[in-house]
């Protein structure tokens, strides 16, 4: 299934928090990719459909530098590969004593419109990373080249990302506060339920800030809540500036 612009659209003006709640609500309890955050500020959310990276542990004989000679690798050809708008994310055993990718490999990704990269272990280069302004998710900083304990093996298959199940084409989201992701068949509704979820929150937000209390508002278990919410949202009133789309 390929990701709609609208759905994208909405997906951006969402939080990842509460797409995770969404997701718990319908039994996907480990769609959350643990253990990584952003290398800098984000523009806003990072959306795409993910295209797959996976390492296994790297045996000497077969993982030394003349590997990069070859056209063909698995680590840089899923860089040339990757389609634009898409999310490059890579299992890395979440294991970041050496590098998943460095500075050049990723601006690489950023010049070919690539919405953004994912890996549960680290980066190289990564002041430099943080500097381009492209949305980079990483468990922590790593010197080391990938050959010293990674050996990329194959390119868009299933992989475990933070021990979140990912699969081709399922769909990407990240923010300040990590990576959320979402089966491919639940995107369009997961995204169309959470603006309407983003917008109750938004509402009982207001109310909290003007000295309500959450008993019977959050949860909205008082009726006179929901009717209120109602009328908040036929007035058309704006979000509250103290919450970001992600």
């Amino acid at each position: 299934m390929t990701l709609s612009d609208s759905t994208r659209e909405r997906l951006k003006g969402v939080s990842t928090a509460t797409l995770a709640t969404l997701l718990f609500k319908r039994g996907l309890r480990r769609q959350a990719v643990l253990g990584v955050l952003p290398l800098g500020p984000l523009s806003a959310s990072m959306v795409g459909e993910a295209f797959t990276l996976r390492y296994i542990p790297a045996r000497e004989d077969l993982n030394g530098l003349e590997v990069f000679r070859d056209p063909a690798h698995p680590q840089r050809k899923a860089v040339e590969d990757c389609p634009p708008g898409a999310v490059l994310i890579i299992d890395s055993r979440k294991d970041a004593r050496a590098a998943s990718a460095g500075g050049i490999l990723v601006t690489r990704l950023m010049m070919r419109g690539v919405a953004g990269v994912v890996t549960d272990g680290g980066f190289r280069d990564s002041a430099e990373i943080a500097r381009l302004g492209f949305p980079a998710f990483h468990a922590r900083p790593s010197a080391p080249t990938n050959l010293t304990l990674h050996q990329a093996i194959e390119i868009n298959g299933p992989i475990g990302c933070g021990d979140a199940p990912v699969f081709p084409g399922d769909v990407i989201v990240g923010d300040a506060d990590g990576v959320i992701v979402i089966p491919a068949a639940l995107a369009d509704e997961i995204s169309l339920e959470a603006i309407e979820m983003r917008d109750f929150e938004d509402f009982v937000q207001e109310q909290v800030r003007g000295g309500a209390s959450i008993i019977g508002l959050y949860p909205a278990t008082d009726r006179r809540n929901l009717e209120l919410f109602a009328k908040w949202q036929a007035d058309g009133r704006p979000r509250p500036n103290n919450r970001s789309p992600g």
